[in-house]
């Protein structure tokens, strides 16, 4: 393997043993190819991370602000909730396989990812991650918008996630409860960007976990009102109308298609 490559898998190597060795013996995992080592990492990390972030958000929203940021009819049923926590649960092995399929890429030089800042600069780096995430949210954008317009992936695979389509029945676990390939679908851009422009492969994984944090928050029913950023005000609306703000991280997409819906404005109108 090319001395270079090697960084990339001892960096995944490092988090392996950091995630695995803290949680199951050794002998567990070690025998394990280290493709199927960073599946399991990925698993345990994604689950650890979904539940310890949806359950501390949930305590703050609904019980140390009962009222302040959600009305009391607009909190979730803990059954809602545990029917949302069901679906992620069994869609989340299928979730990990996609980063540690993206890993398995970049280990082999078969995408854009460089392995230190270094290797190119700070300013290179700014600008190549700001490329990635318009990449990522082009992608997403018109992936989700693709989930809702092609009637077939609509009926088997995003309607499992607009079951959720009032506030009542919307909550941080909703964030990850999509069927499988879904999920995955949605997520596909962070992986064929890679091979569009360079990309640092730390910042690349950091961001593949920062999704779950994102989509937790955009399903709590706050409107945070930073522009232009898409927080869950947009995309409560998105779960009511289904036509409108499709959008990931901004508004800039749904703006330039021509699906945006601000909410500031819905609420003008109700009044």
């Amino acid at each position: 393997m090319d001395d270079y490559l090697k960084q990339f898998v001892e960096e995944t190597s490092f988090y392996n043993r950091l995630v695995l060795g803290a949680f199951l013996p050794e002998s567990w995992w070690g025998p394990l190819p280290h493709m199927l080592q960073g599946w399991l990492r990925n698993y345990i990390g994604g689950v650890l991370l979904y539940f310890i972030s949806g359950f501390l958000w949930c305590f703050y929203i609904y019980h140390l602000k009962r009222n302040v940021y959600i009305p009391k009819d607009a909190i979730p049923s803990n059954k809602a909730m545990l029917l949302q926590i069901s679906v992620a649960m069994k869609a989340m092995p299928w979730y990990c396989a996609l980063p540690s399929l993206s890993e398995y890429m970049i280990e082999n030089g078969w995408t854009k990812c460089y392995a230190r800042i270094s290797d190119v600069g700070w300013l290179s780096y700014v600008i190549y991650a700001a490329i990635y995430l318009v990449i990522v949210e082009f992608g997403i954008y018109w992936m989700h918008r693709e989930l809702h317009d092609i009637k077939p992936l609509y009926k088997y695979l995003h309607a499992t996630h607009h079951i959720y389509n009032k506030q009542n029945t919307l909550s941080p676990f909703a964030g990850l409860a999509f069927h499988p390939l879904d999920g995955i679908l949605q997520a596909v851009p962070h992986v064929v960007a890679l091979f569009l422009v360079p990309m640092h492969f730390t910042t690349h994984i950091a961001l593949i976990f920062v999704e779950a944090l994102w989509t937790a928050n955009i399903h709590d029913c706050i409107h945070g009102k930073v522009f232009p950023i898409m927080g869950a005000g947009y995309h409560t609306i998105h779960h009511t109308t289904y036509r409108h703000n499709y959008g990931h991280y901004t508004i800039w997409m749904d703006w330039m298609f021509g699906t945006l819906r601000d909410p500031i404005e819905e609420d003008a109108k109700k009044m």
